[in-house]
């Protein structure tokens, strides 16, 4: 041990000598060149003694520096030796706490100043030395190395890089082996040092980078690299290093994105992606030719391939909102895409990066995702309506960006609104959530609350606001349907039983799955019954006076009460979440209608932030009383308070005329205790409710008598007070002074038959039909238009409409036709219709005007069919009078009675035979009316089936019910359509065969319960009997076989199945069809009937298919 200490003093001596001589002392290099020869022999090369080593190697280095630029060694094998022996003990850098480390760094520093390693390059396998010298640094550096020592590192391998002939794959992968991930994650250090190194060399080493990627990726040869299969995340590396590194790689991407393997291509995409996306790279507008090619991909055959290139997308927008337009064609491709996955990518893109700044995404981008609402899959429709939410939220009502950003996306919410009139139940369910988080949140305080409501309202367009009311009808409903079915809980009986039944019924429409929905609502049902407190959790859920906050704490009470710990996921919770949901009234309680009765008086005062929130005064006045008139419906005790009843009187005395209309009939629908609890509000709200029902307009008239009959208790002597002066002040000579008076007295009759109808009678006969109806005091305008905007109608006109009113509503009002005046009536409706609107045949009357007093009788002659006593005194040809308006020949008039008309069907307030007055919309020139009326068919027939299997008891009325009894119906209206005078003539006959087409086609969608033979039975049957209308003449007959014939003739040629046998006998309407007699239609005196009749037909459906019509004559020959 002396000795080892004797020899290392003696060492660091020889060290301090070396170190303090520098190259210009000849005399002293010459005598140490001995020692220095000396200290490359093996004995001190090989030295176990590790410090020893280490002098040996300080020694060396100085030594180079000294004899540089020669050095004293000769023997290429010992320079290979002595540099190997160096780099070896570079190793001791790692330990930067070690009593020697200041050596080690000594060493580094004299090497890097030096570039003592460049005397190598004169040895042939230098190679071996430099990987040797990279590897070693690149595995000692560490984060406890200061910056001194990365830049010797730096420079010294920087050095053989720059000053050598050029760098080979084994030194390469030595560099690039720290860029892989895995490598730059373990040794961050070694990552920062490779990276810099390949900044300082760029220029150098790039070459030799591309002939690397160039042998992989191009010429295929992975085995030249072990670090061939890394070659993506080393391109991504290599081009956040520094681009010009890639120079040559780019346009080989490019051949790789257009190869034939899908893998490889998704590959290529992943990493152009990351290179496009990387937020600093300016990649896309270098190198437009890679980028293009990129672009291509969107389209690619490959769904993986499309699906990386959608997602990127986000990225780019974010980080390049120049790159924007060339993205936007490529991602409107994309949203129409058959694969649901790239679908909601696209989406998910667009919204990720409106939510980061709304100024990434433009208007076309945000049309993508709002066509998308309506996708036919549902995970894209969900996605696409609650991205639009989440940007609505942001934008508008956080007001986060401004308001240009608000207004960008102010169509948001009249959109979502809108998507309520879907059929889907997840559709309107999602809306429901929509609107109860985001556009008008719950959990807001009650006055933000309804302030957010206030403006919602006041900016929403009509259909939204529809959308939004419907939507608060039907959560009413529900609401309803729960309060059923805890009322049959209190009272189990059997009937209750039996009516729990379509309770049930009503509550799977109203929740997502119908198919599981039915289990968990009898599960529901079955808990309900035996939790007692569950029962009053519920009841003061739905309670008219919960509020807002109770209704919260019932919420979570009911749902602790059905979770169960030990299931996580718990479905049937979750359907009764969606229940709870639906029903809670969230949003409005007595203090919400207070807080929006405040808002509204701070719009009449002016004090309001009207302006701010984009809305006019007006329109905020005229919208909240809107609002509060559709709540009124839904929430009428909330209403209940003197201050809301003092601001709504103050409504009544203000001039705008739709605001003293709507206060009315909130007054209506709420004031059911003002007159015991509220005096004060009654006497004040007395007269002014008389004022306006004879003088006001004619739909404040309305409202007003409605009001006064649903809330006072002395209505009669209320109502006489109306009706006495006004029926004595009538005046034919003034007609616009007629039209409020005209409107009061015909509700009043309607609301008060027996107090009424006896002096009402004097005035309808006296005034109403001889001195208003069968006379024209004015001439109307010659203008030749057929319909004419309300404003520009005259007087006289409007007069006359509302007495045709007056008649209906007063018939109503008596719904008996003991004294024969609802025969009267509809013979004065009649001729109306057959006058085309002239009923005086003076020709006085403009053509505009007619128009108007058509559509009036023809919706008389309607309304009367809804009640049941005076459906059956209208004749067949009245029926047929009132159906022809459908054809009229003003668009207008045409338009609105099949509005009516499908209004009162799908409430099931008319008979079926209604029904068949939308065949002869086949007729209709406008596409659109055809249109309309096809999808109205559609809703009336899906209404009545779903009717009949929601109630048992409608089996005992399938002749009013089911849809495919309308066909004896259309049949025979067809057969008495005036357009259809020859049963020879192959025109008409065509326009028949469209007409039942209409109507067959949606009827025979589907074949429930055998419909098909059913409906081919019927037709079949009316050929048995002849037509009740005109049962003796052989040209009605004859034309009532032809329809039928021809109807024949279209379910044969359209349905396979209807020659089974029908699933019952068909009941033909003795009103239209006589008894059936047997071979009426065959034997008969008129033996030719039969056989024109065949040949008609077969002109008829000349332009089927000849396959069709040979079968189809071949079985109309065999029935008849």
């Amino acid at each position: 041990m002396k000795f080892v200490g004797f020899f290392s003093c003696i060492f660091q001596m020889v060290v301090k000598t070396f170190m303090d001589m520098d190259q210009d002392s000849e005399d002293e290099k010459q005598q140490y060149l001995p020692l220095a020869l000396h200290l490359a022999s093996e004995f001190f090369l090989r030295n176990p003694n590790k410090d020893v080593r280490l002098l040996v190697a300080c020694c060396l280095a100085d030594i180079f520096r000294i004899y540089a630029p020669e050095a004293p060694y000769t023997s290429h094998d010992k320079l290979k030796d002595i540099f190997l022996f160096i780099t070896r003990q570079l190793k001791g850098l790692e330990d930067t706490k070690s009593p020697q480390f200041n050596r080690y760094f000594y060493l580094l520093e004299n090497l890097a100043w030096v570039k003592s390693y460049n005397i190598c390059f004169e040895l042939e396998d230098c190679n071996e030395i430099f990987i040797q010298l990279f590897r070693t640094l690149f595995s000692v550096i560490n984060n406890s190395h200061n910056q001194k020592v990365q830049m010797h590192m730096l420079d010294l391998m920087s050095s053989i890089i720059m000053e050598g002939d050029g760098v080979t794959q084994e030194l390469l992968d030595s560099i690039l082996i720290n860029l892989i991930p895995a490598h730059k994650n373990l040794i961050n250090k070694a990552f920062d040092l490779a990276k810099d190194l390949l900044k300082r060399t760029v220029q150098t080493i790039e070459p030799c980078i591309a002939n690397f990627f160039n042998q992989v990726l191009v010429l295929g040869k992975s085995s030249v690299s072990d670090l061939s299969e890394h070659v993506f995340d080393l391109i991504q590396e290599l081009f956040a290093i520094d681009p010009h590194l890639l120079l040559s790689v780019m346009p080989q991407l490019e051949f790789k994105l257009k190869s034939n393997d899908g893998e490889e291509r998704l590959a290529v995409v992943r990493l152009l992606a990351k290179l496009f996306g990387s937020k600093d790279s300016d990649l896309a507008t270098q190198n437009r030719p890679l980028w293009q090619c990129f672009l291509g991909r969107f389209n690619d055959i490959h769904v993986p391939v499309r699906l990386e290139s959608v997602k990127f997308a986000s990225h780019c927008l974010m980080n390049h909102p120049d790159l924007a337009k060339d993205l936007t064609e490529y991602l409107k491709v994309r949203s129409h895409d058959p694969e649901e996955a790239i679908r909601h990518d696209v989406i998910v893109t667009i919204i990720t990066a409106g939510k980061r700044d709304l100024s990434l995404v433009n208007d076309q981008l945000l049309g993508f995702v709002r066509e998308r609402t309506l996708d036919k899959r549902w995970r894209v429709r969900k996605e696409a309506m609650m991205g639009l939410a989440q940007l609505y939220k942001k934008y508008c009502l956080h007001a986060e960006a401004g308001k240009d950003a608000a207004e960008k996306v102010s169509w948001i919410k009249d959109k979502l609104l809108h998507i309520y009139y879907q059929n889907s139940i997840d559709d309107k369910l999602l809306v429901e959530k929509i609107f109860a988080q985001y556009l008008v949140p719950h959990n807001l305080e009650t006055e933000e609350r309804m302030k957010c409501l206030y403006y919602l309202y006041a900016s929403l367009d009509p259909n939204a606001v529809k959308a939004l009311n419907e939507m608060w009808k039907c959560q009413n409903m529900l609401r309803s349907h729960v309060r059923e079915l805890l009322d049959l809980h209190k009272q189990p009986t059997v009937r209750s039983k039996f009516i729990l039944y379509s309770t049930v019924f009503n509550y799977i429409e109203n929740l997502p799955d119908p198919g599981k929905a039915q289990d968990f609502v009898k599960k529901f049902n079955q808990v309900l019954g035996d939790d007692e407190k569950l029962r009053s959790q519920l009841e003061l859920l739905i309670s008219p006076t919960c509020s807002c906050k109770q209704a919260d704490v019932c919420v979570r009470e009911i749902a602790r009460k059905l979770a169960n710990p030990k299931q996580p996921t718990n479905p049937f919770l979750e359907m009764v979440k969606f229940l709870l949901e639906r029903i809670a009234p969230v949003h409005i309680d007595s203090e919400a209608i207070s807080a929006l009765v405040k808002l509204m008086n701070k719009s009449i005062e002016g004090t309001a932030d009207d302006e701010e929130e984009g809305v006019s005064p007006d329109t905020a006045i005229r919208a909240g009383l809107e609002l509060l008139k559709v709540l009124s419906f839904t929430h009428p005790t909330s209403f209940h308070s003197a201050e809301t009843y003092e601001s709504l009187l103050q409504c009544l005395r203000m001039e705008d005329d739709k605001v003293a209309e709507a206060a009315i009939q909130i007054f209506r629908n709420t004031g059911h205790k003002i007159e015991t609890d509220l005096p004060q509000i009654r006497s004040t709200l007395i007269p002014i409710l008389h004022q306006k029902a004879k003088r006001g307009t004619p739909h404040q008239a309305k409202q007003a008598v409605h009001c006064i009959h649903a809330i006072f208790s002395n209505k009669e002597v209320q109502l006489a007070q109306i009706f006495e002066p006004l029926s004595r002040s009538l005046n034919a000579d003034v007609p616009e002074q007629l039209i409020t008076p005209l409107v009061s007295l015909g509700h009043i009759s309607m609301l008060a038959p027996d107090q009424f109808a006896s002096p009402m009678k004097s005035v309808v006969a006296n005034f109403i039909v001889k001195d208003l109806l069968m006379n024209d005091r004015s001439t109307g305008e010659k203008n030749g238009k057929l319909w004419s905007p309300d404003e520009e109608v005259s007087p006289e006109v409007l007069a006359k409409v509302q007495a045709i009113k007056l008649l209906v509503r007063w018939l109503l009002g008596m719904k008996n036709n003991q004294s024969k005046s609802a025969n009267s009536t509809l013979r004065l409706l009649s001729a109306m219709l057959v006058s085309e609107g002239d009923l005086t045949e003076q020709k006085r009357i403009s053509k505009s005007d007619m128009s108007r007093l058509r559509l009036a009788a023809g919706s008389a002659i309607m309304k009367l069919a809804q009640e049941p006593c005076y459906h059956e005194i209208i004749t067949p040809e009245q029926f047929q009078l009132c159906a022809l308006v459908i054809n009229d020949e003003c668009y207008q008039v045409r338009q609105i009675f099949a509005q009516k008309l499908h209004k009162a069907l799908v409430k099931l307030l008319l008979p079926l035979e209604y029904m068949a007055i939308f065949a002869l919309c086949a007729k209709d020139p406008v596409k659109e009316r055809r249109a309309h009326a096809r999808q109205c068919l559609l809703k009336n027939i899906s209404i009545r089936r779903e009717y009949i299997k929601q109630n048992p008891m409608a089996n005992e009325k399938l002749l009013s019910l089911l849809p495919e009894y309308v066909v004896p119906y259309m049949i025979h209206l067809l057969a008495h359509d005036p357009d259809f005078t020859k049963p020879q003539d192959v025109d008409q006959l065509r326009d028949v065969k469209e007409c039942l087409w209409f109507m067959l086609e949606v009827l025979m969608t589907k074949n429930e319960n055998n419909s098909h033979a059913f409906m081919k039975k019927m037709a079949e049957n009316i050929k048995l009997t002849r037509d009740a209308q005109s049962p003796d003449e052989p040209k009605a007959n004859e034309k009532l076989y032809t329809v039928c014939d021809v109807a024949l003739c279209v379910i044969n040629s359209k349905s396979a199945l209807c020659n089974a046998d029908s699933p019952k006998d068909p009941v033909l309407p003795t009103k239209f069809f006589t008894q059936p007699e047997k071979f009426i239609s065959t034997v008969s005196n008129n033996a030719n009937i039969t056989s024109e009749i065949f040949d008609h037909t077969k002109q008829c459906i000349s332009h089927f298919s000849p396959f069709e019509t040979v079968n189809c004559l071949t079985r109309v020959h065999l029935n008849n």
